[in-house]
Protein backbone atom coordinates (compact mmCIF):
# COMPACT_ATOMS: atom_id res chain seq x y z
CA UNK A 1 0.00 0.00 0.00
CA UNK A 2 1.18 3.54 -0.72
CA UNK A 3 -1.11 6.55 -0.27
CA UNK A 4 -4.19 4.27 -0.18
CA UNK A 5 -3.25 2.60 -3.47
CA UNK A 6 -2.47 -1.11 -3.80
CA UNK A 7 0.53 -2.33 -5.78
CA UNK A 8 2.02 -5.75 -6.45
CA UNK A 9 5.53 -6.00 -5.03
CA UNK A 10 7.16 -5.93 -8.48
CA UNK A 11 5.40 -2.70 -9.51
CA UNK A 12 5.98 -1.18 -6.10
CA UNK A 13 9.72 -1.86 -6.30
CA UNK A 14 9.91 -0.50 -9.85
CA UNK A 15 8.11 2.68 -8.85
CA UNK A 16 9.25 3.40 -5.32
CA UNK A 17 12.19 1.23 -4.19
CA UNK A 18 15.39 3.07 -3.22
CA UNK A 19 18.59 2.20 -5.03
CA UNK A 20 21.33 0.75 -2.80
CA UNK A 21 24.34 3.08 -2.52
CA UNK A 22 26.59 0.03 -2.21
CA UNK A 23 25.53 -2.34 -5.02
CA UNK A 24 23.28 -0.03 -7.06
CA UNK A 25 20.46 -2.66 -6.99
CA UNK A 26 16.97 -1.56 -5.84
CA UNK A 27 16.15 -2.40 -2.24
CA UNK A 28 13.14 -4.74 -2.45
CA UNK A 29 10.18 -5.03 -0.12
CA UNK A 30 11.63 -8.15 1.47
CA UNK A 31 14.91 -6.34 2.45
CA UNK A 32 15.73 -3.88 5.18
CA UNK A 33 16.37 -0.38 3.90
CA UNK A 34 19.11 1.31 5.95
CA UNK A 35 19.41 5.06 5.33
CA UNK A 36 21.77 7.88 6.27
CA UNK A 37 21.46 11.44 4.95
CA UNK A 38 19.21 10.54 2.02
CA UNK A 39 21.40 7.58 1.05
CA UNK A 40 20.18 3.96 1.24
CA UNK A 41 21.77 0.51 1.59
CA UNK A 42 20.81 -3.12 1.75
CA UNK A 43 21.54 -4.47 5.22
CA UNK A 44 24.36 -6.63 3.81
CA UNK A 45 25.81 -3.65 1.88
CA UNK A 46 26.02 -1.29 4.86
CA UNK A 47 29.78 -1.75 5.48
CA UNK A 48 32.92 0.17 6.40
CA UNK A 49 34.47 1.53 3.21
CA UNK A 50 37.95 0.55 4.41
CA UNK A 51 37.83 -2.73 6.35
CA UNK A 52 34.51 -3.97 4.90
CA UNK A 53 33.07 -4.84 8.31
CA UNK A 54 29.31 -4.48 8.76
CA UNK A 55 28.15 -1.21 10.29
CA UNK A 56 24.65 -2.50 11.15
CA UNK A 57 23.77 -1.39 14.70
CA UNK A 58 27.33 -0.14 15.23
CA UNK A 59 28.76 3.32 15.65
CA UNK A 60 30.26 4.77 12.49
CA UNK A 61 31.68 8.03 11.17
CA UNK A 62 31.39 9.77 7.81
CA UNK A 63 34.36 11.20 5.95
CA UNK A 64 33.63 12.89 2.64
CA UNK A 65 31.26 10.36 0.95
CA UNK A 66 32.64 7.34 2.83
CA UNK A 67 31.22 5.56 5.87
CA UNK A 68 33.88 4.19 8.22
CA UNK A 69 33.80 2.14 11.39
CA UNK A 70 35.07 4.04 14.43
CA UNK A 71 38.36 2.09 14.46
CA UNK A 72 39.22 2.91 10.84
CA UNK A 73 38.16 6.52 11.24
CA UNK A 74 40.20 6.90 14.42
CA UNK A 75 43.31 5.37 12.87
CA UNK A 76 43.16 7.57 9.78
CA UNK A 77 41.59 10.83 10.91
CA UNK A 78 41.19 11.19 14.68
CA UNK A 79 43.56 13.32 16.74
CA UNK A 80 45.92 11.88 19.34
CA UNK A 81 45.73 12.84 23.01
CA UNK A 82 48.64 15.14 23.93
CA UNK A 83 49.01 13.47 27.34
CA UNK A 84 48.57 9.71 26.78
CA UNK A 85 49.32 9.72 23.01
CA UNK A 86 46.33 7.45 22.36
CA UNK A 87 43.65 8.11 19.75
CA UNK A 88 40.69 10.25 20.78
CA UNK A 89 37.87 8.05 19.51
CA UNK A 90 34.93 9.58 17.61
CA UNK A 91 31.98 10.30 19.85
CA UNK A 92 34.09 10.56 23.01
CA UNK A 93 34.45 13.83 24.90
CA UNK A 94 37.66 15.67 24.24
CA UNK A 95 39.32 18.98 25.04
CA UNK A 96 41.03 21.14 22.41
CA UNK A 97 43.35 24.12 22.93
CA UNK A 98 45.72 25.78 20.46
CA UNK A 99 45.77 22.81 18.08
CA UNK A 100 46.24 20.18 20.81
CA UNK A 101 43.69 17.57 21.87
CA UNK A 102 43.14 15.62 25.08
CA UNK A 103 40.80 12.98 26.40
CA UNK A 104 38.56 14.71 28.92
CA UNK A 105 40.10 12.59 31.69
CA UNK A 106 43.65 13.45 30.54
CA UNK A 107 43.31 17.24 30.60
CA UNK A 108 44.42 17.80 34.21
CA UNK A 109 45.44 20.74 36.34
CA UNK A 110 49.23 20.70 36.65
CA UNK A 111 49.03 21.37 40.40
CA UNK A 112 46.05 19.43 41.83
CA UNK A 113 45.95 16.79 39.04
CA UNK A 114 42.16 16.99 38.82
CA UNK A 115 40.35 17.03 35.43
CA UNK A 116 39.69 20.62 34.37
CA UNK A 117 36.68 19.70 32.23
CA UNK A 118 34.65 22.74 31.21
CA UNK A 119 36.02 24.95 34.00
CA UNK A 120 38.20 27.98 33.30
CA UNK A 121 41.95 27.38 33.19
CA UNK A 122 45.15 29.40 32.80
CA UNK A 123 48.20 28.24 30.79
CA UNK A 124 51.57 28.75 32.47
CA UNK A 125 54.88 27.66 30.89
CA UNK A 126 54.15 24.11 29.66
CA UNK A 127 51.29 23.36 32.08
CA UNK A 128 47.64 24.24 32.55
CA UNK A 129 46.15 25.27 35.89
CA UNK A 130 42.63 25.57 37.23
CA UNK A 131 42.00 29.11 38.46
CA UNK A 132 42.18 28.34 42.24
CA UNK A 133 45.52 26.54 41.84
CA UNK A 134 46.96 29.29 39.64
CA UNK A 135 46.01 31.92 42.20
CA UNK A 136 47.58 29.92 45.03
CA UNK A 137 50.83 29.27 43.17
CA UNK A 138 51.45 32.29 40.96
CA UNK A 139 49.13 35.25 41.56
CA UNK A 140 50.26 38.20 43.69
CA UNK A 141 48.36 38.70 46.93
CA UNK A 142 46.93 42.17 47.56
CA UNK A 143 48.61 43.59 50.66
CA UNK A 144 45.30 45.18 51.72
CA UNK A 145 42.70 42.39 51.38
CA UNK A 146 45.17 39.45 51.06
CA UNK A 147 43.25 38.06 48.06
CA UNK A 148 44.82 37.08 44.73
CA UNK A 149 45.29 39.74 42.06
CA UNK A 150 44.24 38.13 38.79
CA UNK A 151 43.63 41.19 36.57
CA UNK A 152 45.54 44.48 36.57
CA UNK A 153 46.62 45.75 39.96
CA UNK A 154 48.83 48.53 41.33
CA UNK A 155 52.37 48.40 42.72
CA UNK A 156 53.31 50.91 45.43
CA UNK A 157 56.53 50.70 47.43
CA UNK A 158 57.17 47.28 45.85
CA UNK A 159 53.86 45.94 47.22
CA UNK A 160 50.91 44.76 45.09
CA UNK A 161 47.37 46.09 45.49
CA UNK A 162 44.03 45.61 43.77
CA UNK A 163 43.10 48.87 42.06
CA UNK A 164 39.96 49.05 44.19
CA UNK A 165 42.00 48.45 47.37
CA UNK A 166 44.59 51.20 46.77
CA UNK A 167 42.87 54.02 48.69
CA UNK A 168 43.70 57.36 50.25
CA UNK A 169 44.35 56.79 53.95
CA UNK A 170 42.31 59.91 54.72
CA UNK A 171 39.12 59.94 52.63
CA UNK A 172 39.29 56.32 51.30
CA UNK A 173 39.02 57.49 47.69
CA UNK A 174 40.60 55.24 45.03
CA UNK A 175 44.04 56.50 44.03
CA UNK A 176 44.57 54.33 40.95
CA UNK A 177 45.15 56.62 37.97
CA UNK A 178 45.18 59.72 40.22
CA UNK A 179 48.03 61.91 41.47
CA UNK A 180 48.87 61.20 45.11
CA UNK A 181 51.66 61.58 47.65
CA UNK A 182 52.66 59.83 50.86
CA UNK A 183 53.63 60.59 54.41
CA UNK A 184 55.15 58.00 56.73
CA UNK A 185 54.56 55.38 53.99
CA UNK A 186 50.79 56.07 53.88
CA UNK A 187 49.27 57.21 50.54
CA UNK A 188 47.17 60.37 50.44
CA UNK A 189 45.21 62.10 47.71
CA UNK A 190 46.41 65.68 47.14
CA UNK A 191 43.37 67.17 48.82
CA UNK A 192 43.73 65.19 52.05
CA UNK A 193 47.47 65.72 52.17
CA UNK A 194 47.04 69.47 51.71
CA UNK A 195 44.34 69.71 54.38
CA UNK A 196 46.32 67.69 56.88
CA UNK A 197 49.94 68.71 56.37
CA UNK A 198 50.33 71.67 53.97
CA UNK A 199 51.06 75.13 55.34
CA UNK A 200 48.17 77.59 55.20
CA UNK A 201 48.25 80.83 53.25
CA UNK A 202 48.04 83.92 55.52
CA UNK A 203 45.99 85.69 52.88
CA UNK A 204 43.26 83.17 51.98
CA UNK A 205 43.86 80.52 54.73
CA UNK A 206 43.83 77.75 52.09
CA UNK A 207 46.60 75.09 51.99
CA UNK A 208 49.77 75.82 50.05
CA UNK A 209 51.06 72.75 48.22
CA UNK A 210 53.74 72.58 45.58
CA UNK A 211 52.23 69.26 44.41
CA UNK A 212 49.55 71.19 42.57
CA UNK A 213 52.16 73.49 41.03
CA UNK A 214 51.43 76.46 43.34
CA UNK A 215 54.12 79.08 43.96
CA UNK A 216 54.35 80.71 47.37
CA UNK A 217 56.16 83.41 49.36
CA UNK A 218 57.65 82.75 52.79
CA UNK A 219 58.49 85.46 55.34
CA UNK A 220 59.11 85.12 59.07
CA UNK A 221 57.53 81.67 59.27
CA UNK A 222 54.46 82.86 57.39
CA UNK A 223 53.50 81.81 53.86
CA UNK A 224 51.36 83.23 51.09
CA UNK A 225 50.26 82.06 47.69
CA UNK A 226 51.97 84.29 45.14
CA UNK A 227 48.64 85.78 44.15
CA UNK A 228 47.75 86.40 47.82
CA UNK A 229 51.00 88.26 48.65
CA UNK A 230 49.56 91.78 48.29
CA UNK A 231 49.59 95.04 50.17
CA UNK A 232 47.13 94.94 53.04
CA UNK A 233 45.97 98.46 52.25
CA UNK A 234 45.97 98.96 48.48
CA UNK A 235 46.07 95.27 47.39
CA UNK A 236 48.95 95.80 44.94
CA UNK A 237 51.04 92.65 44.36
CA UNK A 238 54.25 92.63 46.36
CA UNK A 239 55.89 89.75 44.47
CA UNK A 240 59.37 90.91 43.45
CA UNK A 241 58.92 94.28 45.17
CA UNK A 242 60.07 95.81 48.41
CA UNK A 243 57.57 95.87 51.28
CA UNK A 244 57.22 97.01 54.87
CA UNK A 245 55.67 95.32 57.89
CA UNK A 246 53.32 96.93 60.34
CA UNK A 247 52.59 94.55 63.14
CA UNK A 248 51.17 91.50 61.27
CA UNK A 249 50.34 93.46 58.13
CA UNK A 250 52.39 93.56 54.93
CA UNK A 251 52.36 96.90 53.13
CA UNK A 252 53.85 98.24 49.94
CA UNK A 253 56.48 100.93 50.49
CA UNK A 254 54.08 103.69 49.46
CA UNK A 255 51.38 102.69 51.93
CA UNK A 256 53.90 101.96 54.63
CA UNK A 257 55.34 105.47 54.52
CA UNK A 258 52.00 107.21 54.74
CA UNK A 259 51.26 108.79 58.09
Amino acid sequence: MKEDTQYCTKCYENLFANCCDGCSIPIGCNCKDLSYKDRHWHEQCFKCAKCNRSLVEKAFAAKDDLLLCTECYANDYSSKCTTCKKTVMPGSRKMEYKGNSWHETCFLCHRCQQPIGTKSFIPKDTGYFCVPCFEKQFAYQCCACKKAITIGGVTYQDKPWHRECFLCIGCRKQLSGQRFTSRENFPYCLECFSNLYAKKCVGCTKPITSLAGAKYISFEERQWHSECFTCMQCSVSLVGRGFLTKRDNILCTDCGREK
